[in-house]
């Protein structure tokens, strides 16, 4: 199986400041740890997206306000931090999404790894918070549509809620938001009754986990769950929100899920439909040791045909 990975230093200047747990050495630690790959994966670097592609998903509200606390080098809230490159590597981060279906689409590769900062799944379409300035998955899935993929599914297995991708689908029925998060953490969002609105209803499906869920809560969802909702919706393209901080080693949750688990929800991600593109999307991880090596056994898995 051909695998895309895309990445650039870009992400690297995206500064968010002495202790902040979305650092630059997350990404580090992921090259590092995936060294070894080099031969198997296509490298393919990202391009900066316009403003016309951001408000596929964003106000332009929203897009200015980024814009500006970018240049002055400020704080959106307590949590979610610009530095003077943060504008631009939140442009090339959409913009992994954006190449990456186009390779797709042109036939370079079935898979792709977007391994990109600042993440996305928390942004909503007229606010950055939870690290999270423009909406990497998001913006992806409607460009999907553009160029032929109709049905889109999103999958999010990171522990907290990806409440932007939520709600810029929540009353829409061609893409289908499936998540499995930690309950009642960050962001306080995703609810098992939120469930999208309108001719949405029924497309958006939030599964809570307690603290210390360990692996065979997580897996069952993935098992018994996730099949039910693809074989339904039957999608052109899965694109995934793929955040690592349900490991057991991450300091800002408490799933407790280990390697090896992580490897058998992907495993049953890419097995939940055959022939289709899936492309993933980085979003949390904060054990930076725990990081390389989960997303080194997601390519692994990735790689399998």
């Amino acid at each position: 199986m051909r695998v895309g990975y895309i990445t650039d230093d870009i992400y690297l200047a995206h500064d968010t400041g002495m202790g902040h747990p979305e650092s630059k050495e997350r990404l580090i630690a992921i090259n590092k740890a995936i060294s070894e790959m080099k031969e198997q994966l296509v490298f393919k670097a990202p391009i900066a997206v316009s403003e016309k592609i951001l408000e596929q998903i964003h106000t332009p509200e929203h897009i200015q306000s980024v814009l500006e606390a970018s240049e002055y080098g400020s704080s959106i809230d307590a949590d979610t931090i610009c530095s003077t490159d943060s504008y631009d590597a939140a442009r090339y981060a959409v913009g992994a999404g954006v190449m990456a279906l186009d390779a797709v689409k042109e036939g370079e590769f079935e898979r792709a790894f977007c391994a990109v900062r600042p993440p996305g799944h928390h942004a909503r379409p007229q606010q950055a918070m939870g690290f999270c300035l423009f909406n990497n998955i998001a913006i992806a899935a409607r460009y999907a549509q553009s160029i032929g993929y109709k049905k889109v599914m999103i999958i999010d297995f990171d522990v907290h809620h990806g409440n932007g991708t939520q709600d810029a689908f929540f009353d829409d029925d061609s893409v289908f938001y499936f998540s499995s998060h930690q309950a009642f953490a960050y962001p306080g969002t995703g609810m098992e009754k939120e469930k999208g609105i309108g001719r949405g209803e029924g497309f958006t499906r939030n599964f809570l986990m307690m603290p210390d869920s360990g692996d065979d809560e997580v897996l069952d969802i993935y098992t018994n769950d996730l099949p039910v909702y693809v074989d339904q919706f039957d999608p052109d393209i899965v694109l995934v929100s793929a955040g690592y901080d349900l490991h057991e080693s991450d300091p800002l949750a408490q799933l407790n899920v280990t390697t090896e688990g992580i490897r058998k929800i992907i495993r049953l991600i890419l097995e939940s439909k055959r022939g289709i593109p899936y492309l993933f999307f980085l979003e949390g991880g904060y054990d930076v040791n725990a990081l390389g090596k989960n997303v080194k056994v997601t390519l692994e898995e990735m790689l399998i045909g």
